[in-house]
C-alpha cells in the first residue's frame, strides 16, 4: 500500500509545487515507484516533471469518465495524474456528504498497491480538493516562505487538519513545516523560525532541520521541464532538497520499503 504525502498550504507562492516536484523526483531517484498527483487547477506539477502535451487528467478519473490507470501519464522517472483549469469546476461539492470528501481515495484504490509513494500537490485554498487530499493522505508537509505573512492563516489550516482527523482520517499526520527562501543571517528569518516552531508545536509537528535557501536552479528548472536534481544536481537548491529527502526518508521508512523488495 502506497504512503501518501501531501504538500499543502492555502497561501500561494510558498513553493508547494517546487517542493512536491523535488520530493517526488527525489524519492524516485532512490528507487521508489512514485505517482505525482496535481490537484491544483494551474496544472504546474506535470509541467515541472517534464510532462508535455494534452491528455487525460485527474478530473477525468475523479468523475469516473475513465479508469485511473488510463488517466495516469507515464514518465521515465515519476508517473503523473495531471490537471488543468477544468479542475476548478470539479463538481465534487455537489456530491453527498462523505462521498464528496472521499472521492480521491476511492479513485486511487486500484493503483495504491502498485506505487510505493504518492505525492500530491494541492491548490492554494482550503477547498474540497484539499480536503480530498487530506482524507487519502498519511502525511502532510507544509511549506512556507520566510516572511511574517506566510504565518497568517496557519491557524485556519490547523482547524481543517483537526476537522479531517476527527471525522475522516484519524491517522493524518503533519510531517513538518518547511521553510523556503531561507536566509539564515537575517533577523527576520530568526523571528519567523521562532514563530514557526511555536506553530509546529501547536499542531503536533516540527520545523524541518533542512531549510531551502534561495537558488537560481530551483527557479530555472521548471522552464526546462526538469526537476532540480536533473537540472543542476550541484546547485544549492538540489543540495537542500536532497537533505530534505534524507529527513523525510527517515520518517516515511523509505529504507524499509526498498528492503521489502517493493521496487
Amino acid at each position: 500500500m502506497a504512503i501518501v504525502l501531501t504538500v499543502t498550504n492555502q497561501k500561494g507562492g510558498v513553493g508547494k509545487t517546487t517542493t512536491a516536484t523535488a520530493i517526488a523526483a527525489g524519492l524516485a531517484r532512490r528507487g521508489a515507484r512514485v505517482l505525482g498527483i496535481d490537484l491544483d487547477p494551474q496544472g504546474n506539477l506535470g509541467f515541472c516533471l517534464g510532462l508535455e502535451g494534452n491528455g487525460p487528467t485527474v478530473l477525468d478519473a475523479l468523475q469516473g469518465k475513465i479508469r485511473v490507470q488510463t488517466a495516469i501519464r507515464r514518465l521515465p522517472l515519476v508517473d503523473v495524474l495531471a490537471s488543468d483549469i477544468t479542475l476548478s469546476s470539479s463538481g465534487l461539492d455537489k456530491l453527498p456528504p462523505g462521498e464528496r470528501e472521499s472521492t480521491l481515495r476511492k479513485t486511487l484504490e486500484p493503483v495504491m498497491d502498485y506505487y510505493d509513494y504518492v505525492v500530491i500537490d494541492t491548490p492554494p485554498a482550503l477547498n474540497i480538493l484539499t480536503v480530498n487530499a487530506y482524507v487519502v493522505s498519511d502525511d502532510l508537509i507544509i511549506p512556507m516562505n520566510t516572511d511574517i505573512l506566510s504565518l497568517v492563516g496557519l491557524s485556519q489550516l490547523r482547524e481543517t487538519i483537526d476537522s479531517v482527523r476527527m471525522q475522516l482520517n484519524p491517522d493524518l499526520r503533519v510531517l513538518g513545516i518547511l521553510l523556503n527562501r531561507f536566509t539564515k543571517r537575517t533577523r527576520l528569518a530568526k523571528d519567523v523560525l521562532d514563530m514557526a516552531d511555536t506553530i509546529a508545536k501547536q499542531i503536533g509537528t516540527k520545523v524541518f532541520d533542512t531549510k531551502i535557501r534561495n537558488s537560481i536552479a530551483v527557479a530555472e528548472a521548471p522552464a526546462h521541464g526538469e526537476d532540480v536534481f536533473t537540472f543542476d544536481r550541484h546547485s544549492t537548491g538540489a543540495r537542500d532538497y536532497e537533505s530534505l529527502i534524507d529527513e523525510i526518508a527517515k520518517d516515511i521508512k523509505l529504507e524499509e520499503v526498498l528492503a521489502d523488495g517493493k521496487v
